[in-house]
């Protein structure tokens, strides 16, 4: 009997180690599927450099990640006292419509003390706690919050706040540690992000002070904008330029060169200046301006090679003639005032850079007054996903659609229609010839 007693016992005290043993595998278990989850979590919100973006994911992936129903992010103003922006997540369209009039929280109740005092914070029954104050009218119910720091380069940026974790579970200490890990590496992407910003905004600026302002070309009216690549290049090659010579004759011109960086644009300015001077010699045919300025490259110590349209609007017997030559680039668009809209395809000869021993070609074309010339980069048209065909159709009929419109009216169109590629810069110059008075 007496060793049967023994025999229960230690197998009684096998089973509690074994049972020990299982929940620490299974807790260590539930760890390690949390740890992966909150590194899918740092991976998914630093992929975006977009601030607004940044912001909004950093809410959703933490709601995610707790499981919480609703969050928010409230973003504080220079002096770190008060709420210069909330971003909510979770809301339905009820919701949202109830407090679509309601003002920015003013930080006082729960929202305020985590500003005030930027500790983790974990309610179980925000009814029944001491500062929960400041709901507006229409606000849902909610019952659990977890609220944690988010700190910009030692500074506290903002607060993200989790509520109503779903099970009708409150917040855990684990939750808490999971989603201040996930703070932490916030601040990093949000500084990132205003990072990336201010130097886009830089380098965005930098480019246009090395594109021209349009000088008066009178009788012509002129129209010309650049935008940049949306991502990841801050600075391309795309140019234009226009000039007007002693004896009447508009010069226009558009090219880009190769590349997506600051080299890329530094080559865009040295090549600009080189045409300039190059086109300015009004005895000088578009085609041996090109030839000319192929050359001149060819000199350099690195080579660019870039495509480019030079364009000149000749005054002939009190009509306009176009003689152009074109490197590579693609045709310029033609819009006459009764909204006919056709580009002026010739074989382009190769972009400057490659060869310089070929040949260059010159083209003509007359312009009737009231027409429109279109010169464009190729981020205006060429999408990967699109034909280059379908893009140059799309540009083609609304130029056509807008003709009769103010000039201005009609470029912004083009830009707005873009089918070409955001990711890539564009440059479009547009030259109209006047009507007969």
């Amino acid at each position: 009997m007496r060793q049967s007693s023994a025999a229960d016992a230690a197998g009684a005290g096998e089973q509690a180690d074994i049972d020990v043993l299982q929940a620490q595998l299974r807790e260590l278990a539930r760890a390690r599927v949390r740890m992966s989850s909150l590194l899918q979590a740092v991976l998914a919100i630093s992929r975006d450099l977009e601030l607004p973006v940044v912001l909004r994911r950093i809410v959703t992936t933490a709601m995610d990640l707790v499981g919480a129903r609703y969050g928010a992010l409230g973003i504080l103003d220079e002096d770190g006292t008060r709420l210069a922006d909330f971003i909510p997540v979770g809301l339905d369209e009820d919701e949202r419509s109830r407090l679509a009039d309601t003002p920015l929280p003013a930080g006082r109740g729960l929202l305020g003390r985590l500003i005030h005092d930027p500790q983790p914070l974990r309610v179980d029954d925000i009814a029944v706690h001491p500062a929960a104050v400041g709901f507006p009218h229409g606000h849902p119910p909610m019952r659990t919050l977890l609220g944690v720091a988010i700190t910009v380069r030692g500074r506290v940026y903002g607060n993200l706040y989790l509520a109503d974790k779903r099970g009708d579970q409150p917040f855990d200490l684990d939750d808490e540690t999971v989603v201040i890990a996930l703070a932490g590496a916030a601040g990093v992407a949000i500084e990132n992000a205003r990072l990336y910003n201010r130097v886009r905004a830089d380098s965005e600026h930098f480019q246009r002070l090395l594109l021209p302002t349009l000088p008066v070309l009178a009788p012509l009216v002129t129209w010309a904008s650049y935008q940049p690549a949306t991502e990841p290049a801050l600075l391309g090659g795309d140019w234009y330029d226009a000039m007007a010579l002693p004896d009447g004759t508009r010069v226009a011109v558009i090219g880009d060169v190769a590349g997506h960086d600051l080299d890329a644009a530094a080559v865009m300015a040295q090549t600009r200046n080189m045409l300039r001077a190059l086109a300015h010699d009004g005895a000088t045919a578009p085609s041996e301006a090109l030839a000319r300025l192929d050359h001149a490259v060819h000199a350099l110590p690195e080579v660019p090679m870039a495509t480019v349209c030079l364009a000149r609007l000749e005054p002939v017997d009190g009509a306009w003639n176009l003689r152009w030559s074109n490197a590579g680039h693609l045709p310029p668009l033609l819009v006459t005032s009764d909204g006919t809209a056709h580009f002026l395809d010739s074989e382009p000869d190769l972009p400057i850079g490659v060869d310089p021993s070929l040949p260059r070609v010159d083209h003509t074309h007359p312009v009737p007054e009231g027409a429109t010339l279109v010169l464009y980069t190729d981020g205006l048209v060429e999408h990967p996903a699109v034909s280059i065909d379908a893009g140059l159709r799309v540009v083609s009929e609304t130029a056509s659609t807008w003709a009769g419109s103010p000039l201005e009216s009609l470029g912004k169109a083009l830009i707005d229609v873009r089918p070409g590629d955001p990711h890539d810069d564009l440059a479009v110059l547009a030259l109209r010839v006047p009507r007969e008075t």
